[in-house]
């Protein structure tokens, strides 16, 4: 792949030098129209793996070209932002179609017929059943995120997408994990597509430590005020619901840290930001589910809290991806009980997650003293081991152990309470 001219300045203004694995390889196929999927660990640079080439076909001018399509505002607004100096390189326009945002105003915009949107799928099925929005040009389809976007309900909200564009459309599936309909694309949309997987070869990603903190339901949230008074801490605090999410953000807002929340109920200024502010480092835990962390891109994010254990496989890797992104380090940490950390070591095999402390004001796999007195730890750090305390005898002493009496049979407790009271005869020697 070699840059093309108009993009080179921004290229090397954001410091970039060679390409990632995942860019180097659907570069040509995508400049010739082939249908794939694209795998990729997160952080390897997938945005522009499909944004340079796809941009290098457009022609300024000629209407809708190229449509991408993101499973959430955050991502949609942040594919937005990457690209749109891209296509003002080429003299082109690329607009973002989110839901929650004012509809008047996108209505406005799309009047300067946009040769590249990137949209939420309900959104955009809104403003095409209106004729705002005409698909009768495009060119190409890209689904970020797919393993997630092709979930219901946007599975069926994609497939009426592409059943509205023209019948040879070529269709770009891209994401860090493959789920079981991405083997069926062909049956749901009609087309043979090329798969593009790097996941194994590629190690854009830098070193991650994986730890679990143990702690019981009650002191979770109290965790969280812990770590982020950590020096230089900052952290995205995953929930699996946001019920979960909105009970936590009620008990830290009595608490001395700076936080905010993307909660589905949120209008989208205020979400925007939230993310803004957490970009810029004026806030050091953002609260988030999956649907609004997934592809965020954070740079050089030290730590990623899972409050409660991801319930997918799919999950805890898009989670993890948030840090140690671009060869930089960081941090996984999951808060849970006994229960959650069998079930992290069943589910998440392949990552070696360690038990983590806080000693001194500083995150450690290293138990506190008093803890190393009472357990062995393994190498590994991982399964505490209890050791059996050491005899120690004071003195010579004899101890004499209370005799206890074995309990009767039950005939002979009711002779004896029936003689009870009387005299005994002698015994005869």
């Amino acid at each position: 792949m070699t840059i093309a001219t108009p993009f080179k300045p921004l290229w090397d203004a954001a410091g970039f030098t060679n390409q990632t694995m995942i860019q180097e390889a659907v570069y040509q196929p995508l400049k010739q129209d082939t249908s794939l999927v694209g795998l990729a660990p997160t952080g390897s640079g997938k945005t522009l793996a499909f944004g340079l080439p796809l941009l290098e076909k457009v022609v300024p001018g000629d209407g809708l070209q190229i449509l991408i399509l993101s499973p959430s505002q955050e991502l949609a607004i942040q594919t937005r932002d990457v690209l749109t100096p891209y296509a003002k390189a080429i003299g082109a326009q690329l607009q973002g179609v989110t839901g929650s945002a004012n509809v008047k105003r996108q209505i406005e915009k799309l009047k300067a017929k946009p040769e590249v949107i990137v949209a939420t799928p309900g959104r955009l099925l809104e403003l095409i059943t209106s004729g705002r929005i005409k698909l009768a040009g495009l060119q190409t389809i890209v689904v970020d995120e797919a393993d997630e976007l092709l979930r219901d309900p946007g599975l069926d909200q994609v497939r009426q997408i592409v059943m509205g564009a023209p019948a040879d459309v070529q269709l770009a599936f891209f994401s860090a994990t493959a789920s079981p309909i991405m083997r069926e694309l062909e049956k749901w949309f009609g087309q043979e597509v090329t798969w593009f997987d790097v996941r194994d070869q590629d190690q854009t990603q830098g070193p991650v430590a994986h730890l679990f903190i143990q702690t019981d339901r009650k002191h979770q949230v109290d965790w969280l005020r812990r770590l982020a008074h950590l020096p230089k801490f900052q952290a995205l605090v995953f929930f699996n619901q946001n019920a979960s999410l909105e009970k936590a953000a009620g008990i830290l807002r009595h608490q001395a840290v700076s936080f905010a929340v993307l909660s589905r109920n949120g209008r989208q200024v205020a979400r925007q930001k939230a993310l803004q502010d957490f970009r810029a480092g004026k806030l050091t835990l953002l609260l988030v589910t999956d649907l609004a962390g997934r592809g965020l891109d954070i740079p050089r994010l030290p730590a990623v809290i899972n409050f409660d254990v991801p319930k997918r496989q799919a999950a805890y890797i898009h989670r993890a991806g948030r840090t140690g992104r671009m060869g930089a380090s960081g941090y996984v940490i999951t808060l849970g009980d006994d229960h959650d950390r069998r079930d992290l070591k069943k589910s998440f095999p392949e990552y070696l997650i360690k038990r983590g402390y806080l000693v001194d004001g500083e995150l450690t796999t290293t138990p506190p003293k008093r803890e190393q007195r009472e357990q062995e730890v393994t190498p590994d750090s991982e399964t505490p081991q209890v050791v059996a305390p050491k005899v120690v005898q004071k003195s010579k002493t004899t101890v004499v152990k209370p005799v206890v009496e074995k309990p009767k049979h039950k005939k002979h407790r009711a002779r004896d309470q029936k003689n009870k009271g009387k005299r005994q005869p002698k015994k005869n020697n």
